[in-house]
Order: C-alpha cells, then structure tokens, then sequence
C-alpha cells in the first residue's frame, strides 16, 4: 500500500482503540507495531514512541516530528460511535480522527517517506507522545531529556495546513484574600468576600501592558469562587481561580508578577510548566513558510509545544474547530494533502539548509 492507505489505515485502527490521557498503552502497542512492521527501530518510554529515520549525525542538525496519540472523552452529543472509523461523504469519523489523530498518521506517513533517504542534510525523528490533552506529565515533557536536542520541532496539531508561529501558554492561579470571621448578626469580624470585590473588579478590566505581534492581548479570567461555610457566619476567606492565557510577549512569572502588582489577593500559580512559545526570527522555518505560501498565525490553544524546549511550528490537517466535538471527523483528503504538505515543507527545508552550508 502507498504513504495515503497505510495512514487512512493505522488513523481507522486508532479509532477503534480507546486511548484516554494516561490510557494510552493500546495505541502505543498499534504504533510501535507500525514502526517494526517497516523494519523501523522504536523506542518507548511509558506510553510515548519515538523512531530515528536515520542513522543520527552529531554534526546535522535535527527536526523532531511530533503529534499525540492520547484523546479526551466522547460528549453526550455523540450520533455516531466514536469508537467506530465511520467512512461517509469522503469524511472519516471517529474520537480523535481529527485531533490528533490525522496530523499523527500524516506525520507518520512523511517520516516513513523520508526513513530510506541517506542524504538528509538533517537528523529526523518522529514522536507520537502521550497525555497531550491534559498537558500530562508523563507526555513529551517525560522524554524530552531522553532525546537529542532539536533546531526545529513541527507539532502535528490541526491548523488547516497553516504555520501556527506563535501560542499561548497557560497558568492557573489559585488566588486567597483573607478576612475574619464573625457573627453575621452582629457588626463583627471582616468579610472575606467583600474584600474580594475590589480584586476582582480589577481582574475583570485588567489589561496586561505588553502586546504581542502574532498573539494580541494576553488575558485574565476569573472562572471559580468560593467562600463561607454557614449563611450566619461572616467568612474569614474568599479563595477564587484565576485563567491566564499568556502571550509570547510574556514568560509566565513575568505576567504573574504584573498581576501581583496590581491585586492585594495572595496568588499562587498551579504550574509554571505551560510557557508561551513563538520562533525566533530569522528561523529558516519562517523561510520555507513564506517560500510554500503559508498562512502564518499564533493560535490561542495550547499543544504540546508548551512543553517543548526548542524552536517549533504547530501545523496538520483538519480543523480545530472539530476538535472535542460531537461526531468528529476529517476529510480523506485532507490526509493526503497532510503528507504532501508535510513532504514538501520537509523537502523545502533540506534544500534552503544546503544552500546554506
């Protein structure tokens, strides 16, 4: 079978495998096998498959291929069976057939086009990783020290086959503003949550200072509160969640301390794993981008680039529009536009480094 069938064929076997964040070990063992059936040598840690197309050169530069393999839970507005590869009006059905699993297979598909080649002016490896929906810590970020660094990763996220060049990152505060208790009856003790009002009527028209090019704004929400135990006590603690979907233009401590600046709340950041990522310019990917025609963007949804230590670009077939929804699904023929887009920036990259060097 060619590069388009095996793809359609290994996308129709992870359909039908349930593969939940930290669930994965089923599609692992299907991907794993695809590697071995091609004579291909895998490497596994947990749940996340790796593979070198060729014999690695210290003195090359290296390309990660990366996608997930992981899915979030199937809504209640499912029509069709998310377990079952459903093929209907060129559109093929399925829980995770569109995020991630067509950027995945297609990925897979170049990386197999490219494994006999022995000229690559680079090192090429492909990653299907695990916990990419839950930012997990056994995922990408588990085997990143297991792996040679990189000059360029290419995320196999759906983007509609744009170079998403910039995304957002993410923090979750968990903020406490402090009273004291007291009898609700009685003019006694502190309320917690009107000390809270004038913290969250500054999160509400909070504006951060700094703007980035690709990202806009980078913004804060406050999504949870919670305060006081019985309606006759005065509460002596209002704690409430803060989003924070960070721009380029930021690290996360640097947004957490303009934040804390301007707020009396005590705030303290779940993770500061998550950080904005955008590629340095200059980069020969920007070239190739703007040589194929290519849309460039910065995406607001968070992918495994978050967790990536090296230049990278988010691109794939499908459309995150379909992603997490009812009856997802992609087009055939966006797979087979994936590989060759895939092939053609990979191609378009060995020939700008060789003029180069």
């Amino acid at each position: 079978m060619g590069l388009y069938d095996d793809a359609v064929q290994l996308l129709s076997q992870l359909i039908e495998t349930p593969s939940y964040s930290k669930e994965e070990s089923a599609t692992a063992d299907i991907i794993e096998e695809f590697f071995t059936a091609r004579n291909i040598e895998v490497h596994k840690s947990g749940n996340n498959i790796w593979a070198f197309a060729n014999v690695f050169d210290k003195n090359k530069p290296t390309i990660w291929l990366n996608s997930h393999h992981d899915t979030v839970k199937p809504n209640a507005g499912y029509t069709k069976d998310p377990f079952q590869a459903i093929t209907e009006d060129g559109k093929l059905f399925g829980l995770g057939s569109n995020d991630a699993g067509g950027p995945l297979v297609s990925l897979m598909a170049a990386f197999s086009h490219f494994q006999e080649k022995e000229d690559l002016p680079f090192n090429l490896i492909m990653i299907a990783s695990a916990e990419e929906e839950i930012s997990g810590k056994n995922g990408i970020a588990s085997v990143i020290d297991q792996l040679p660094p990189c000059d360029l990763t290419i995320v196999g996220e759906p983007t509609l086959m744009d170079m998403a060049v910039a995304e957002k990152g993410l923090m979750v505060i968990d903020a406490k503003v402090k009273g004291k208790a007291g009898h609700a009856a009685r003019e006694e003790g502190i309320n917690a949550i009107y000390e809270a009002l004038g913290d969250l009527q500054k999160i509400r028209d909070f504006e951060f200072k700094k703007i980035s090019q690709f990202l806009g704004k980078t913004k804060v929400s406050a999504t949870v509160i919670h305060s006081g135990q019985q309606h006759n006590v005065v509460p002596d603690l209002c704690e409430f969640v803060l989003d924070v979907r960070v721009t380029d233009a930021y690290s996360l401590e640097e947004a957490l301390e303009e934040l804390k600046s301007s707020i009396s709340a005590e705030l303290t950041p779940r993770s500061l794993r998550l950080q904005s990522s955008h590629v340095p310019e200059g980069h020969l990917i920007l070239k190739v981008g703007e040589k194929l025609g290519k849309k460039t963007y910065g995406s607001p949804t968070l992918s495994d680039q978050a967790l990536i230590p090296y230049p990278s670009v988010k691109i794939g077939p499908g459309d995150s529009a379909r992603s997490h929804s009812a009856d997802e699904y992609i087009y055939l023929n966006e797979i087979q536009n994936g590989i060759e887009g895939y092939i053609k920036i990979l191609e378009t990259y060995a020939d700008m480094l060789t003029q180069t060097t």
